[in-house]
């Protein structure tokens, strides 16, 4: 894992790209390179030692021939059978590294090579032969790449916060983009928090010809052409043997490194189902972590702890005290470098701080919830995906639903056995109650998949709502509402907000993350699956429980599905209470883009009792980020 960087200029300009990386040196500290070419192009890289630890592995690495240079970062986990196909075909290797092996796979294939990676990667590419300059992002978009374009400006980089470093930068806000931030908690792709700033979407390349300015991009994946095929006519268990092979060969290349690599260990059934598999596979004891909570409502260490004893990992858990919260708080805007929501962040840093200490590389079970069906809003709303056939049934669904109090829900959820209880049960009833209140099927999901309401949102905010930023929820013509959930939150939700979590909680600490789950041949498989074997026997994560089954007894395993939380209200009201009256502050306030009436109401509705701490969250996030990186 690295950090890339590089822009466009006739003019030399060394200096520039030497700060650009610094800003983000943590991506990459163990070496640092830079190229430039009479063309313009400048090319930066940072780098994480993890394959070919040697000095051979430099970045830019430039060709033999000297007409390809690449700056890389990510990795291509089947780079060693890709290295033998080109020896075959005449290429000689000076390293050991996949960084070579993706420079000849291009000289020799073309840009057509991406369809032969598997693996997590963003680069950039020159090709002096065509005078052109390509940034690539993988298929799910587990690494990040961003690019600015304005004028005669192209910068490009893993993360925003390297622009700043760039003289020709122009930080505007870009305001259509903030209320979907306050709706969702993250900025959506291709957007980002700044004008002329782009996420490169994934799946896609930037081809940028260097003789006449311009550029275009290209889809050369899309989940949602997997979903539109013809479903596979195979039984149940001749489904569940070819997932199981994908599987183990997606975990088992993942461990291919040259530092040690470990596991995040949650006690879910998607991380349990990688620490099996890797068990299975691997006589030496892998090490596992976890974090816990002394709230029991947030804890899931112990359950973690019980499956780490079953497999016989090397476990390592750590208690978060409010102090580690408090110390981290107001670094988040520092490596999120736009608006981010998303509180389970800071655990994340937290555990990817302790697992730093033991190892080089981490697996991260993360995806699992899009592949194999397993949100709980999947279930409810498949449910109720044919209500809007009927105006009665859907006016008699309102009014009985708009009658419940969530406090009612969480104290009948707090009597029901504890194998059937939902975790975080108001946050969930109230989507729920957002998502039947909706005047359309995908509008439904949408609002299930929002954080607050986007009425509130109108009240908060002093700006128009574009409507066509939200988008990506609408019909995307996939056969059934069900895959539609599923490759919309596959787009959106996983790519925006949990891989991006991930990548800047790991690389704060200088941890490559790999993500297993995410492996394209699972989704492509998956999505073509039939929905009635994906959910069944009421059953979220049919298919992946009945593999699990296989390797832990189905009485240590089940339990309700949680989550990755924190104890937010308590955290705000407690020890961060001054973080509170710190960002919420009239006096801190943007009226040209708050209603700041309306804020402070939501900050003393909270501080008086109301179940509101993720709006809070999200104001305190926003405000972090704007006096870091704007003001």
């Amino acid at each position: 894992m690295c950090g890339i960087v590089g822009f466009i200029s006739k003019q030399k300009d060394t200096q520039t790209i030497k700060e650009m990386l610094k800003i983000q040196s943590y991506r990459g500290p163990d070496d640092s390179g830079l190229f430039f070419d009479e063309s313009g192009v400048h090319l930066g890289h940072n780098r994480l030692s993890i394959q070919d630890l040697s000095p051979l592995g430099h970045q830019p690495f430039i060709s033999d021939c000297g007409e390809y240079i690449i700056s890389f970062n990510g990795e291509v986990y089947n780079f060693k059978p890709l290295r033998e196909e080109l020896k075959a075909l005449g290429y000689n290797f000076i390293s050991q590294s996949d960084t070579e092996v993706i420079l000849y796979s291009y000289k020799e294939w073309g840009i057509k090579c991406i369809e032969k990676f598997i693996g997590m990667f963003a680069f950039a590419l020159l090709d002096k032969k065509e005078d052109k300059l390509t940034l690539v992002r993988d298929r799910a978009g587990v690494k990040p790449l961003y690019y600015y374009h304005k004028e005669n400006n192209f910068i490009f980089s893993s993360e925003i916060k390297s622009f700043h470093q760039h003289p020709n930068f122009q930080k505007e806000i870009n305001y259509e983009i903030i209320p979907y931030y306050f709706q969702f908690g993250y900025i959506p792709t291709p957007y980002s928090i700044f004008k002329n700033c782009f996420k490169l979407e994934a799946g896609t390349y930037l081809e940028y010809d260097l003789k006449n300015s311009d550029y275009k991009i290209v889809k050369y994946w899309d989940v949602n052409d997997f979903y539109k095929k013809e479903k596979l006519d195979l039984s149940e268990s001749e489904i569940i043997t070819s997932l199981e092979n994908i599987l183990e060969d997606a975990i088992s290349i993942r461990m291919i490194s040259d530092v040690k690599v470990g596991l995040f260990l949650s006690g879910g059934y998607d991380s349990s189902l990688v620490a099996s598999l890797l068990t299975k596979k691997h006589s030496k004891k892998i090490d596992t972590f976890t974090i816990g909570f002394e709230d029991k409502k947030f804890n899931e260490a112990q359950h973690a702890s019980s499956i780490a004893n079953y497999l016989e990992t090397n476990h390592h858990e750590y208690y978060v005290k409010d102090s580690d919260i408090f110390e981290l708080i107001e670094q988040t805007s520092f490596y999120w470098d736009e608006p981010f929501g998303d509180s389970s962040s800071l655990p994340t840093m937290i555990v990817s701080k302790m697992a730093k200490e033991k190892v080089g590389v981490v697996l991260s079970a993360d995806g699992g919830d899009e592949a194999f069906f397993g949100y709980s809003k999947y279930i409810f709303l498949n449910k109720f995906s044919n209500i809007f056939s009927s105006s009665f049934k859907l006016s008699l669904l309102k009014s009985s639903i708009n009658l419940i109090d969530d406090k009612l829900i969480e104290n009948i959820n707090n009597y029901i056995p504890k194998k059937f209880r939902q975790t975080n049960i108001k946050d969930k009833f109230s989507k729920l109650q957002r998502a039947i209140n909706s005047n359309n099927l995908y509008n439904m999901f949408m609002n299930a998949s929002s954080y607050t309401d986007n009425k509130i949102v109108k009240k908060m905010l002093n700006l128009e709502i574009n409507n066509s930023i939200f988008n990506n929820f609408k019909n995307q013509n996939i056969p059934s509402f069900m895959s539609h959930m599923m490759a919309v939150d596959y787009k959106t939700f996983m790519n925006d907000d949990v891989l991006t979590k991930v990548d800047r909680a790991t690389m704060s600490v200088s941890l490559e993350g790999r993500e297993p789950l995410i492996d394209h041949r699972i989704i492509e498989f998956m999505a073509q699956v039939p929905d009635s074997i994906k959910y069944k026997n009421n059953q979220a994560k049919y298919l992946a429980r009945e593999i699990l089954y296989k390797y832990i007894p189905k009485e240590i395993i089940d339990k309700p599905k949680a989550g990755f939380q924190i104890p937010l209200n308590q955290f705000l009201r407690g020890e961060l209470r001054h973080i509170v009256d710190k960002y919420i502050h009239k006096d801190r306030l943007d009226s040209k883009i708050f209603n700041i009436e309306e804020i402070l109401k939501i900050k003393n509705d909270f501080l008086n009792g109301a179940d509101n701490a993720t709006q809070i969250w999200f104001i305190i996030s926003f405000q972090m980020w704007k006096e870091r990186w704007f003001d």
